[in-house]
């Protein structure tokens, strides 16, 4: 049943047209932002195309960022967008891909489910897609569902979700709308924007049954009036149903935008649904934060997943390019990030010993005279030792640090190799080593004989109680962010395979690093820290702080770090 004691729950169809990453996800978001603004339960849900079962196993430069729910689901960015507008934990009932829906009905097949039916795409996958969001209505108890296609109109993988969408329409017509997100170039050479490919698009969308209620159209600026009359002409909507949604400084602008143009209160009259009010003040009075900053800063991330052709890549960070906004905007500074490609730093290094120059002046020339340096997430050797490099370069000139998951595991191999003499630190990946400072535990290698790598990972939120006395509990303290206070318990998601590797550990805290936290399952150490009379901030967190941030409750770990930049 609907939360709000409405009859019955309402759907929002969300689909993109003419190009990719036009920005279905944070009008999704937005829209879900509004409607939960004026009173309703709302639940997102997110189709995307590709066969995998999750995003975990997809190259962030191929996909983005996979965010990380709380229940371990590895899912789009989108559902991180999710999060961070409706500030709600998503799961696995917020996230399905063509792979998932594949996978459960061949395995109904297997098991005689179908009672020797000729199993075919239409009605079977479109039953499962529909039988997806009916389970999410009900188990959120939500007044409205939005659901978000993945792709762009027009593309054969996504076929059966606005096949799935037509079929709702025709049994729910009074509870079933569709917002078609297209763009609408305005090319350099004419200087006025085009409608011919919304045109076009929306003309894809009729061919499959499809008939918008609403356009909303991406661009560079808000679109004229004549072009909204066009658009209406010719895709067979009203004029006030054409919405404009230009590039904004901030995503988060645009729920006040679409709110001006009473977006929100025309979905809930197509929708039969009372008109209310949306209560936007704490996020009119956020945004306005957002450009009143006092400060400037700029920090390096040395990471190795930014390129893509010949370009670069922001998506493949996108939720630390999130956490370190919110901890700007929550302090009044504006902070600008210097992308550095990991594996220049090592060849960097590599040139100045062989040149026999000094390798700190030569990892200053790539990195950038910065205000603090953070190593992020990553997988395998790729620029693994120009990461190192980076985390030594740190702690040696003093420059504020924040390693993230492999970038907490690198700083702890650079300790190794600068303080405690081990030469030939590094983590088990590399077979040769003598010093596997970051391994395997005991019950990960079994699984690894039987390639069940999706065994071998902690994801998800994991408790870890803090070590009094630590830079890390003074953290967590001070922004009240513990879980549990009385035992000094927190919670972060982490998404990793290798840990730490204990047998060293007494070595490294005889050395000066502490291990300021350790997992309340098998003890394992989730923080390590450098004390304040060796270094103004020195931290590496096993965990992912940057996939719990939100803009109206930044992550203490970032808000710290930004202030030792600072």
């Amino acid at each position: 049943m609907p939360g709000s004691n409405i009859k019955h729950t309402k759907y929002i169809f969300v689909s993109g047209g003419v190009i990719s990453g036009i920005g279905k996800g944070t009008t999704a978001a937005s829209i879900a932002f509004l409607l939960k603004s004026a009173g309703y339960k709302v639940a997102p849900i997110k189709f995307e195309n590709y066969l995998n079962l999750d995003a975990g196993t997809i190259n962030p430069i191929e996909h983005g960022d996979p965010f990380l729910c709380e229940d371990g689901t590895e899912a789009d960015m989108d559902i991180g967008t999710y999060e961070k507008f409706l500030n709600e934990d998503m799961d696995k009932d917020n996230f399905v891909t063509m792979g998932s829906i594949y996978q459960t009905v061949i395995d109904r097949e297997r098991r005689f489910e179908y009672n020797g039916e000729d199993v075919e795409a239409i009605p079977y996958i479109t039953d499962e897609i529909i039988s997806r969001i009916d389970n999410l209505a009900r188990k959120k108890k939500a007044d409205i569902v939005i659901i978000e296609l993945g792709g762009t109109a027009g593309e054969y993988q996504n076929v059966f979700y606005y096949e799935a969408s037509r079929m709702m329409t025709l049994k729910k017509p009074q509870d079933v709308i569709h917002i078609h997100v297209s763009y609408v170039p305005t090319p350099g050479h004419l200087g006025e924007p085009k409608t011919k490919p919304t045109q076009l698009s929306v003309r894809t969308l009729n061919s499959m049954g499809i008939q918008p209620d609403f356009i909303i159209t991406r661009g560079e600026k808000y679109l004229d009036q004549r072009r909204k009359d066009r658009l209406a002409l010719f895709c067979n909507v009203r004029k006030d149903d054409v919405i404009s949604s230009p590039d904004l400084p901030s995503v988060y602008e645009i729920p006040l935008v679409l709110n001006k143009q009473e977006l929100n209160k025309r979905i809930m009259r197509k929708l039969g649904l009372p008109v209310r009010k949306p209560n936007l003040k704490e996020w009119v009075a956020f945004v306005e934060s957002t450009k009143n900053a006092k400060k400037t800063i700029e920090i390096a991330i040395v990471g190795k997943y930014f390129g893509t052709g010949e370009y670069q890549l922001r998506d493949s960070y996108a939720a630390l390019f999130d956490a370190i906004d919110h901890a700007g905007w929550k302090q009044g500074i504006e902070v600008k990030t210097r992308w550095v490609d990991a594996e220049k730093v090592e060849s960097a290094v590599a040139k100045a010993l062989t040149d026999k120059k000094d390798v700190s002046i030569a990892i200053k020339d790539v990195v950038g005279n910065v205000n603090g340096i953070i190593v992020p997430i990553g997988w395998g050797e790729r620029g693994a030792e120009g990461m190192i490099a980076a985390a030594s370069y740190a702690r040696q000139n003093k420059i504020p640090y924040l390693g993230l998951c492999y970038g907490m595991q690198l700083a702890t191999i650079a300790f190794a190799r600068d303080i405690l003499g081990f030469k030939d630190a590094n983590t088990e990946e590399n077979k040769k080593t003598k010093h596997a400072i970051i391994h395997f535990i005991p019950n990960q290698k079994e699984l690894i004989k039987k390639r069940a790598y999706g065994g071998t990972m902690r994801l998800g939120g994991w408790d870890a109680i803090i070590k009094k006395g630590t830079k890390t509990y003074e953290i967590y303290d001070k922004y009240n962010s513990f879980k549990n206070k009385s035992k000094a318990l927190t919670s972060e998601r982490h998404r990793h395979r290798y840990e730490f590797n204990d047998y060293f550990a007494k070595d490294f805290e005889n050395k000066g690093l502490i291990i300021s936290a350790r997992s309340v399952v098998e003890n394992l150490a989730e923080i390590v820290e450098l004390p304040k009379d060796i270094h103004p901030f020195y931290l590496g967190t096993q965990g992912h702080p940057e996939y719990k941030s939100r803009p109206l409750s930044p992550h203490p770990i970032f808000l710290a770090f930004i202030q030792a930049c600072k």
